[in-house]
């Protein structure tokens, strides 16, 4: 009967080894596709900063070339109105010169009148005035108001023309400051042409930065969406495992105590015991305490990280570590971070004590002081990871539970 329940007891280890092969295939699968999603997510996200950035750089080019347009533009308005105020003022002074013109000749033409009359009567007018005379006063007036009338008509037309000059001079002015004027508005237009060029086209680099980014957010959500999922798996696969490890140790002690009861109570006896120290809960008759925990785990730094593992020396992964740790104090453990969240009973983050069992998602360590935890990692500074210090608060604390 004790060798029947020998085999049978093999053959269920070989079926469960079995399953947690398979279930340890599936594990590592999703670990891989996660951790490939999780390298091309972090290159994307790189990506959308870089366009981010690009994109913060060529709006605030789109924001300049803006405010140098409105200036050229109000440049333009403004040189326009000069413009047609010169232009009024050149109609004026064109005006003013034809106004000039008439005045001078019309002066003109009455001065050589009046010369002309004066020199072909200027011998017997001057005479009778002579003549007429009641005294040589007298005489000296009148011709005195010859000579006044000359000089008047000379003086006149003098400035007549004068003002001619000068309005001509200022309708010459008033133009060359126009053609000035029309100059400057070219060359504003020319920059508005320019600048609106510009700004078409950085806002077309902008459109395509736009396209790209759109492109990397959807690349982004698809590799966040893969990591999800496969955080679903490997939950799954955790819990699945630790079911088997803990359906495991309970068949096994059942076994023993069957096969005991068949060979006397002094095997029972023994398999009572075995059975009061193992278990997944943590809780045991093993004696131990949390420093004295810390302390062995400590002497496995510098140790390699291997996937699976629960060697201390030879390779290990968290839960294995723990796991191994507490084995070695008469605790039987599951292999599973998320199930080693419930094993003992829980105590707060700031009472931690060494020895406590640290878990985080998808991660455990032990407890060893001073904020720190010893923990098999698969990350730097070992070349593929081992058994190492880390900050017990490197990311969010999910539970501490105490075994001893």
């Amino acid at each position: 009967m004790k060798k029947k329940l020998i085999a049978l007891g093999l053959v269920a280890v070989m079926v469960l080894g079995g399953t947690q092969a398979v279930g340890a295939t599936g594990l590592s699968t999703a670990k891989s596709r996660k951790s490939e999603a999780q390298s091309n997510l972090n290159s994307v996200q790189s990506q959308i900063s870089s366009i981010e950035s690009q994109q913060a750089a060529l709006q605030e080019q789109i924001d300049s070339l803006d405010a140098e347009l409105v200036e050229v533009i109000i440049n333009i308005n403004t040189t326009q109105t000069d413009i047609e105020n010169k232009k009024v003022e050149l109609a004026q002074a064109q005006s003013d010169m034809e106004v000039a013109k008439e005045n001078e000749e019309e002066q003109y033409e009455s001065m050589k009148d009046r010369i002309c009359y004066m020199y072909e009567n200027g011998d017997s007018s001057f005479l009778t005035a002579l003549m007429g005379a009641d005294s040589f006063a007298d005489v000296l007036n009148k011709l005195q108001s010859y000579s006044t009338v000359y000089d008047y008509d000379r003086s006149l037309l003098v400035e007549y023309q004068n003002t001619k000059l000068e309005v001509e001079n200022l309708v010459q002015q008033v133009a060359e400051e126009e053609a000035q004027l029309e100059e400057i508005q070219a060359t504003y237009e020319e920059q508005q042409a320019e600048l609106e060029t510009m700004k078409a086209e950085k806002s077309s680099e902008l459109e395509d930065f736009d396209a790209k980014l759109a492109e990397a957010e959807s690349l982004a959500a698809q590799y966040e969406a893969t990591i999800a999922e496969q955080n679903e798996i490997i939950a799954a696969a955790q819990a699945a495992a630790a079911t088997t490890t803990v359906g495991s140790v309970t068949s096994g002690s059942s076994s023993v105590s069957s096969g005991s009861s068949d060979s006397g109570s002094s095997d029972s006896s023994s398999s009572s015991d075995s059975s009061s120290s193992s278990g997944s809960s943590g809780t045991s008759t093993a004696s131990g305490s949390g420093s004295a925990v810390a302390n062995y785990a400590c002497q496995f730094i510098g140790n390699p990280y291997a996937y699976g593992g629960t060697s201390l020396t030879g390779g290990c992964d968290c839960s294995g570590f723990v796991m191994s740790v507490y084995a070695h104090f008469g605790v039987s453990l599951p292999h599973s971070s998320s199930a080693l969240h419930s094993v003992g009973y829980a105590v707060s983050v700031s009472d931690m004590q060494p020895g406590d069992i640290v878990c985080y998602s998808g991660h455990v360590g032990i407890y060893v002081g001073n904020n720190t935890i010893v923990n098999a990692s698969n990350s730097q500074p070992y070349p593929a990871g081992g058994i190492k210090y880390t900050s017990a608060t490197y990311k969010s604390i999910i539970a501490v539970r105490r075994i001893f």
